[in-house]
Formats: structure tokens, sequence, C-alpha cells
């Protein structure tokens, strides 16, 4: 887009006349009188076109479009799917602090151990779920706080989780996640299932509106299904949903592993015991029998 610069009218208007005044006074002249006006007109027209038409922004736009096109390829489909919804809600994207990922990372511990997994869909049977973002951050936004908020909403619209934080901005791609996560197993206050969203807001502004899913537990699914089909209950195993059981420390594990071993080695010694005395009492036998057979042939 052509920006012209209305400042400088004045200033042409007055080189207008004076470029008329030329011509005329070239006109009384009978040599070169074609040559001289047409250098006048033509700087006339240079002049017209540097004092009204603006183009060095636009060329730095174009320079920055073509500098920050590696970068855009870089951002996930979850986040250009909620920059859009942001800006249809009337949110904003800024190209120096851009947008490259959003997601929820959604945590379930077991004997086994602690699993943690990006996931758009999550249920009542994870722990948790933490909300990320990840950005890329010019240097004309690099090196300040910034605020940033993260906001759940469930499918009725309710607000059910808030996090707000300070974070350091630095030059480049960084990754940023809540220091808290939405319990879920175990938590009654979250019920049903739906469409959920997530808001991530960036000094106060609306930067993207990130879109998943909630599914209820295996055991509340028993129940609705025993509920709405007139299942007889003893087919199923329901019982009370509760938070899960801690996962075991390493210490735990070796402590328990000790005793295990020294159980078997205690089982051990009592199996060689037993067979000793065994063996023992049947030596005994024979040779009570040895003797009696002696006796016997005297």
């Amino acid at each position: 887009m052509i920006r012209f610069k209305r400042r400088n009218i004045v200033w042409l208007a007055a080189l207008a006349i004076m470029t008329a005044i030329g011509l005329a006074g070239a006109a009384s002249l009978s040599a070169n009188v074609i040559a001289l006006q047409f250098m006048l007109i033509a700087v006339f027209a240079l002049a017209t076109v540097a004092s009204t038409v603006e183009i060095g922004r636009e060329r730095e736009t174009l320079i920055d479009a073509l500098r920050r096109a590696p970068i855009r390829n870089r951002v996930s489909p979850d986040a250009r799917e909620a920059i859009d919804r942001a800006k249809g809600r009337g949110g904003y994207e800024n190209a120096d602090l851009m947008m490259l990922d959003v997601g929820l990372i959604a945590v379930q511990s077991s004997i086994e151990g602690m699993a943690m997994r990006r996931t758009r869909s999550i249920s009542k049977d994870d722990d948790g779920v933490r909300p990320f973002i990840a950005l890329n951050v010019e240097p004309s936004e690099a090196e300040r706080h910034a605020t940033i908020r993260f906001e759940i909403y469930n499918q009725f619209g309710e607000e059910k989780f808030v996090h707000e934080m300070r974070a350091y901005l630095r030059e480049g791609e960084m990754n940023i996640m809540t220091d808290h996560h939405l319990p879920l197993a175990g938590n009654r206050d979250i019920t049903g299932a739906g469409d959920w969203d997530l808001r991530v807001y960036v000094d106060g502004n609306l930067l993207g509106m990130h879109n998943f899913n909630l599914s209820p537990s295996m055991t509340e699914r028993q129940r609705r299904l025993a509920a709405e089909q007139d299942v007889d209950m003893g087919v199923y195993n329901i019982v009370d949903e509760v938070e899960q059981e801690v996962t075991p420390r390493l210490q735990d594990l070796l402590q328990s592993q000790r005793d295990n071993q020294q159980n078997g080695n205690d089982s051990r010694l009592s199996d060689s015991d037993v067979r000793s005395d065994t063996a023992s009492d049947t030596g005994v036998t024979r040779r009570r029998r040895s003797r009696t057979t002696t006796r016997r042939r005297r």
C-alpha cells in the first residue's frame, strides 16, 4: 500500500510555480528549448514522487516478512488454530511475539512410575493436566518481564482453572509451562464430558484459544452404563473414585527387594536344617536296624 506525505504539498506547489516560470523563460530562448523544458519537467516529476510516496516502511515490512517466513513454518497446527480462534474473539497477533505451539501435558501415575504425555483428549483417569505454550521472541520484545495467564473453561463456559505467572522473555524460542496443574482424578468438582477451552493471555491480550476434550473415567462409564441399561450391579466391579496412591520411592522398592531376599535366605536355611535333621534321623534308624539284625544272627 502506497502512503502519501501530505506535509510536502505546500513545498511541491512552490516548486511547480518555479518550474512554470522556468518553462516560460525557456520558451523565449531560441536554442535547446525542448531539451531545457524536458529537464525541468523531469526534475519536477522526480521531486513529486520523492516528496509524496513513502516506500521505506513498505520495504522494511517486506524484508521482515521474508526473514520471518521460516519461523512461521514452525508454527504447529494447534497453535495456528488457536491464533485464528483468538482473532475471532478480539485477540491480536504480534509478529515480534509469535506463539509457535500450545497444548496440554497429562500426568498419570501408577506402580510402574509416572507417565507424561501430550494430548488433546484427557480423562478423569489422569492425575492432572498442565497447559503450556511455546513462544518466539524477537529482540524488540526480549529482555523484559511479561504476565502469562492460563484459563481453562469447561463445556458449560465455567471457569475451572486460572494460573497467572511472571515470565522473563528472552530472545529466541522459549517454552512456558504452568507451575501447578488442574487435578482430575478424584476431583468431584469436574463432572460430565465435552469440549473444553484453554485461553492464553500475554500482558492482558488474548493470544490463543485451544480446544480439547474431556472424557469420564472408567468408573463413571461403568456406573452410567449400569444405570442406563439396568444391568446387574454384581456384573461390574464398581468402586468409589479415589485418588491413586503415591508412587513408591526408589528406597522403598530397594528395601522391599532386600526383605524378599532375606526371607528367601531364611526359608532356605530352614529347609536345609530340616533336611539335616531328617538325614540324622535316617542314620540313627539305619544303625538301630543293623544292631537288631546282628543280635538276631547271634
